[in-house]
């Protein structure tokens, strides 16, 4: 299935997600046997049905025009990125910052994959936990396969 390149489908999300007021997070095509777009979206306060729903009905019809597929048939689908939603952007890790958060690594970092700790600082190529263990342990940020907010239950 020939799609157009992801960079024009984020350019439209982007720019319903602002006429909707909604947080556009990214979008994923997935082909095969059941082609899929999906959307990730989100506000400071969470996203409801509700508001799933205006975006979805607003972006079906923008992406409609774009025609992505090139009129081949795929499944719109719109979420929000769930409570274990990975930081990626500046906005993510600035929100994050002192909060606990949990860091899956490529490959082991003395013997270990996996550290938990609180967001001390990022920049560009690195991210800096404080933890238990150590003050500031500081990771590449291409050596880091998922990082998102620690989830924790009482």
């Amino acid at each position: 299935m020939k799609v157009k390149p992801i960079s024009e489908i984020n350019a439209v999300a982007e720019k319903v997600a602002e006429d909707t007021g909604v947080e556009f997070i990214e979008a994923v095509f997935r082909t095969g046997s059941s082609p899929s777009l999906t959307v990730f979206v989100d506000t400071e306060d969470g996203v409801d049905l509700d508001t799933l729903e205006k975006f979805h009905r607003a972006f079906d019809v923008a992406i409609d025009e774009l025609d992505p597929t090139y009129g081949a048939a795929y499944t719109l689908n719109v979420s929000s990125p769930g409570l274990d939603r990975p930081l990626k952007t500046p906005r993510d890790f600035e929100r994050a910052l002192g909060q606990e958060v949990e860091v899956k690594l490529f490959a082991p970092v003395k013997g270990v994959k996996f550290f938990e700790g609180v967001l001390s600082g990022y920049d560009d190529n690195t991210v800096t936990l404080e933890t238990e263990k150590e003050a500031a342990l500081k990771f590449e940020k291409s050596k880091i396969a998922k990082i998102n907010l620690a989830i924790k239950f009482d």
